[in-house]
């Protein structure tokens, strides 16, 4: 490791890469068959990552011909991550065997730990022989659409593939490691002017957010158009927000406290909601729906930009949802992707169809929206929303915070990078970026 890490802070050749020895086994945050069953009986709001997270040595595993060993320098917590560590709302577990039955080469997949981790930044060790775009050397981040290119069903929008997946939830040998498997597309280049632990928590969040907003596949912003962002603060959020803004739309952001109000406005969102100090009650019990705290709600934005939204960025869930219905425009859309509060949703279907609005469903994102993604982050006009790092060690404790809604943006994990503010290879431009822009979201 100690060879690796030194070749990459030295910027080391294509030659010198390839020569480098892969060690035996690496460091990994796992999960643990045998304890999968470990919070039975234990509410949700009590399962504990920092007792299921284990750091352990795993072997390196072989790879396929369309893969790539790479060493992983930072990654970041996802809430992917906290249902993997309290076996929520599967054990995924049961995806690692799933994917077993596919090929001899799946097989790898199978084990007693499951690797976590759905993002990473990092340099590539080995490519297999039917890789043609990437090389050792080059400077990378990966998204976690994990995707079977000899399946039809991929080639239109590889989001609808029969066996998509998501890297390291629903496959092994996730980024939160020293090194990691990926298929080829997966890769995209490492924005220059970052950090690594700054590249690595973007691709998840940021791809969803753009599939969600932007792309045809979502809900297709256009200027002018008024998105309400729940969670505006948040993985997904954050960069919503930041989308809005760059296209000529009207964001109103929701948070759940005055200090992450400022820092929407720090961003330039004008139009903010503190959900907390506005008290929205919608649910009169766990089986009732409140009708005037959803009209109070809309009424609340109109207040702030005069119309209602005709884009509502949805992912809490059960909790917002039907809010959410109701008070998107006549003819508006309500874009969703997971469900964080639950994923039993209600609402009142005669604000859907006699006000012919439109439900979307998301799930993160095509190799050619991640990219287009990732192309924005690098040349900066979307920005990390980098809030805590911690080490790999600390993974635990960090998606202990994710799990207990205690962070702001994302929280990021240093793997072989000994330190912060490694891995910048274009300090010019990221000088004309700002720190300003890059720290929104920091703590110090």
């Amino acid at each position: 490791m100690k060879s690796i890490l030194e070749a990459i802070e030295n910027n080391a050749d294509t030659k010198a890469f390839a020569a480098l020895q892969i060690p035996e086994s690496y460091r990994a945050a796992v999960v643990r068959k045998d304890e999968q069953e470990m919070f039975t009986g234990v509410a949700s709001a009590d399962k504990d990552p920092r007792k299921s997270v284990h750091i352990q040595e795993v072997p390196v595993p072989q790879i396929a011909p369309d893969e790539a060993l790479i060493a992983v320098m930072a990654s970041s917590i996802n809430f992917n991550t906290v249902w993997s560590s309290i076996f929520e709302p599967i054990s995924t577990f049961s995806a690692l065997t799933r994917l077993a039955r596919e090929s001899e080469l799946a097989k790898r997949h199978d084990l007693p730990y499951h690797i976590m981790g759905s993002d990473a930044s990092g340099v590539v060790l080995r490519v297999g022989s039917a890789v043609r775009n990437w090389k050792p050397g080059d400077r990378i981040t990966v998204h976690c659409n994990h995707v079977d290119d000899q399946d039809p069903t991929s080639h239109n929008d590889s989001m609808l593939g029969s066996n998509q997946r998501i890297w390291g939830y629903e496959t092994n040998f996730g980024g939160l490691a020293d090194l990691s498997v990926v298929k080829a597309n997966q890769l995209m280049p490492k924005p220059e002017h970052l950090s690594w632990e700054e590249s690595a928590v973007n691709a998840l969040c940021n791809s969803t957010s753009y599939r969600m907003l932007v792309s045809p596949n979502g809900a297709h912003m256009k200027q002018g158009d008024v998105v309400l962002i729940w969670g505006a603060t948040g993985g997904i959020g954050a960069y919503a927000t930041q989308y809005v803004l760059n296209g000529g739309g009207i964001p109103v952001g929701v948070v759940s406290s005055a200090d992450k109000a400022e820092i929407l406005r720090g961003m330039g969102v004008e139009a903010v909601i503190d959900r907390r100090a506005g008290n929205y009650q919608f649910w009169k019990d766990a089986n009732t729906h409140d009708e005037k705290e959803w009209r109070r709600f809309g009424g609340d934005i109109r207040a702030l930009v005069g119309e209602d939204p005709d884009i509502v960025f949805e992912h809490p869930g059960r909790s917002t949802f039907a809010a959410s219905m109701y008070v998107a425009k006549k003819g508006g859309t309500v874009a969703t992707c997971a469900a964080t509060s639950g994923y039993m949703m209600e609402f009142d279907n005669r604000y859907f169809w006699m006000r012919l609005k439109k439900l979307v469903g998301s799930h993160f994102a095509n190799y050619r929206e991640a990219w287009e993604a990732n192309r924005l982050i690098s040349k900066g006009m979307i920005h990390p929303v980098l809030s805590q790092v911690f080490d790999l060690n600390q993974t635990g404790d960090a998606a202990y915070q994710v799990h207990k809604n205690m962070h702001e943006g994302k929280i990021g994990v240093l793997c072989m990078a000994p330190r912060e503010g490694l891995g910048i290879n274009n300090p010019e431009f990221r000088e004309k970026v700002g720190e300003k822009n890059l720290r929104h979201f920091r703590r110090s």
